[in-house]
């Protein structure tokens, strides 16, 4: 298969790449030149801007396209019409974010996405990320209709992530001492490892799949204390967890998610998000490693290359010491 991949080089393109490779696919690179350049020496690089600076990929052939790189539906939909005489296949990857999850206890494919009043606009934040990816996906599928695969990841995680959505957890807990974590603790918390995502979209496509499909893990329900607590097997160092009062944290300033990653609040009804069924991309062929591997690998990469990006988050050893203090003073 002759695989044009729209990025390639961070994250989950990278294991896309590495995955089609390792397959014996032919991978060419479309992107801007500037992130990771050094990666993928072997394989053929097309430089160019998604926004006006396409030029390069005119009258250029490939059997499929994967675009990890697409965010707005103008851009998105000026490379999907560029490119959809050249490919039989452009499978986008979207996010579960798109879903109109509100007063929701489960989500899956057949669930509404969400809208926007302005469809124009360019700003991306928590309120405008998944109705304009939404608007990507129909970007996609009317200038490909019938050959366009979207594939909606929930968190995705593992090795090389510059964020640290994630890799948070398994490096505080790799420091020891007393942790923070917020209640719920049975709050539901779903996670893809990066490397299963990336395979199966390469199935995906060498299968001629099309249509819409959530990546979403693991197998089987898990919660944010059990993904925390693995995560605290994992790194060794017997942290001592303090599950505290999520409404508590509120009202000291915590922030879910921003402050404390993966947590979604003690609201149920924002918990939506991580109750996605994975059973449809299983039956399309999505397997999952064990949570303990991803957590180790991503542990093991953190250590070998330690400057992930902190993506905000403000839950410092300091912070946490005093958040403990006024909670252990009001007698809890």
């Amino acid at each position: 298969m002759r695989l044009l991949v729209l990025g390639g080089t961070v994250f989950l393109g990278k294991h896309v790449v590495e995955s089609a490779l390792g397959r014996g696919h032919e991978v060419t690179l479309f992107n801007r030149g500037q992130t990771h350049t050094d990666r993928f020496p072997a394989i053929e690089k097309l430089v160019g801007d998604r926004d006006g600076g396409l030029d390069v990929l005119v009258g250029r052939e490939f059997d499929a396209v994967v675009d990890t790189s697409g965010y707005l539906p103008r851009i998105v939909s000026a490379s999907a019409e560029l490119l959809k005489d050249s490919v039989n296949r452009y499978l986008f990857v979207s996010s579960v974010s798109v879903y109109d999850g509100a007063r929701l206890t489960a989500v899956n494919e057949q669930t509404p996405v969400a809208t926007i009043d302005d469809p124009t606009v360019e700003e991306i934040d928590g309120d405008t990320y998944g109705p304009l990816k939404a608007l990507c996906e129909q970007a996609v599928e009317r200038a490909l209709p019938g050959r366009t695969m979207v594939v909606r990841p929930g968190l995705i995680v593992g090795p090389d992530d510059p964020t640290d959505r994630f890799t948070y957890w398994p490096v505080r807990m790799a420091s020891g001492g007393d942790v923070v974590c917020a209640e719920p603790r049975d709050q539901p918390c779903q996670v893809i490892d990066v490397r299963d995502l990336a395979g199966w979209m390469v199935t995906l496509l060498e299968n001629g799949t099309t249509g819409v499909l959530n990546g979403v893990g693991p197998a089987t329900p898990a919660t944010l204390g059990s993904t925390i607590e693995t995560c605290a097997d994992v790194a060794g160092s017997s942290p001592s967890l303090h599950w505290i009062d999520g409404q508590f944290l509120i009202d000291q300033g915590v922030e879910p998610w921003s402050d404390l990653p993966m947590w979604l609040g003690p609201d149920p009804a924002e918990h939506w998000l991580d109750c996605t069924d994975p059973a449809p991309a299983m039956a399309a062929g999505l397997t999952h490693r064990p949570l303990a591997e991803t957590v180790a690998d991503t542990l093991a990469w953190h250590r070998a290359a330690p400057e992930t990006g902190r993506w905000g988050f403000s839950m410092s050893l300091q912070r946490e010491a005093a958040l403990l203090s006024i909670w252990q003073a009001r007698g809890r």
